[in-house]
């Protein structure tokens, strides 16, 4: 305890064991930094705890909510109290569903970003629309969650859409949740590239691996790779540069090839891919230690008939079904804007 001294009928504190603590504390801070690797790991944890927390709080705001306006319906039970109560009510379900899931995401990856790929499959130019329509879709719902995302490259489809596009998706959970995309995609429409206007099935297959970073060991000797720099793709540039900016490099042992295009420099694409082929042999080391006998390459399954996860018919009727889950809706256009909180949450809950 600080003790307290008498000086001209005044009293001062001798504050020695708290200018101690003070020094002590100031030295712990210090120290903490010296260890560039773990001050990133306490990091991370820390602001994963934080985003549960503000989940939990939110939470039980939302129940505070509730409370004043049921003694507010008590008082007038006018059908616009019913449906403001009704709404924070399904606003709380909403909040007390994702607490769940963010408890569920408890795997070492969960929390990290993604990369997301998606390759066009059977069905030609229409398989590369569909890809590009994926494309979009998973943008647009990277954006509604405040997530950055980028196209880092992609190669495109004959006469239209993507033959393969990699996204870069930055956000707390993004791989947790995204990772339920993971699969064949299969469209039923009527084609806009046929002159008859004939219905055709298209197949796209969509892979997602976690961004790892520096805490996540993985080897990668430079003999087993192969750098190439090549020049980046797009119609007048108007997506990336067209310099020969590029990059492609080739993991020898694993045949695991990936390319950047996205950044201006060569040394920022080549910085990027390495990042990409250390996530994606990250995770072949996963698969092996979960004993999966899956292919890491191209959606492990063939990308076709029977191999599809989810499917979405836009002719003759509107109606999107996850086949794992059984859950179907006919609101197309809101999944397809991006809207895929519903799919994804069901599949996170049930699996």
């Amino acid at each position: 305890m600080p003790k307290l001294k008498s000086s001209g009928g005044h009293f001062d504190i001798d504050n020695k064991e708290e200018k101690k603590a003070s020094l002590e504390k100031e030295s712990l801070v210090e120290g903490f930094w010296n260890d560039n690797k773990k001050a990133k790991e306490v990091m991370r944890e820390l602001e994963t705890l934080k985003a549960k927390l503000k989940s939990f709080y939110d939470l039980n705001s939302a129940v505070d909510d509730i409370q004043v306006l049921i003694e507010f319906f008590n008082e007038d039970s006018s059908d616009d109290n019913l449906k403001e109560l009704e709404t924070a009510l399904g606003n709380a379900q909403n909040k007390l569903e994702n607490l769940q899931i963010e408890k569920m995401l408890s795997g070492e990856l969960d929390s990290y970003s993604a990369y997301l790929l998606i390759n066009a499959g059977a069905g030609g130019t229409e398989s590369c629309d569909w890809a590009e329509m994926l494309c979009r879709m998973y943008m647009r719902y990277a954006e509604r969650h405040n997530h950055d995302v980028a196209i880092i490259d992609f190669t495109e489809g004959d006469g239209a859409g993507y033959r393969s596009v990699t996204l870069k998706i930055d956000g707390e959970y993004a791989y947790g949740y995204l990772k339920a995309e993971s699969g064949v995609h299969r469209l039923v429409r009527c084609s806009p590239f046929d002159a008859n206007n004939r219905r055709h099935t298209s197949f796209s297959s969509v892979f997602v691996y976690a961004q790892v970073d520096d805490n996540i060991d993985v080897q990668i000797k430079e003999e087993d790779i192969e750098f190439e720099a090549i020049r980046a793709s797009g119609a007048g540039g108007q997506k990336v540069n067209k310099t020969s900016s590029a990059v492609r490099i080739t993991h020898k042992p694993s045949g695991i090839v990936v390319k950047c295009q996205n950044e201006r420099s060569q040394h920022q694409n080549r910085a990027l891919a390495m990042n990409m082929l250390k996530a994606r042999l990250y995770e072949v080391e996963l698969e092996k230690k979960n004993a999966e006998k899956k292919k890491i390459e191209d959606g492990k399954m063939d990308i076709g008939w029977g191999s599809q996860i989810r499917s979405y018919i836009l002719h003759p009727y509107q109606m999107i079904k996850d086949h794992r889950t059984e859950l179907d809706t006919s609101q197309t256009q809101k999944v397809l804007d991006g809207d895929l909180d519903e799919l994804i949450k069901e599949y996170l809950l049930k699996k």
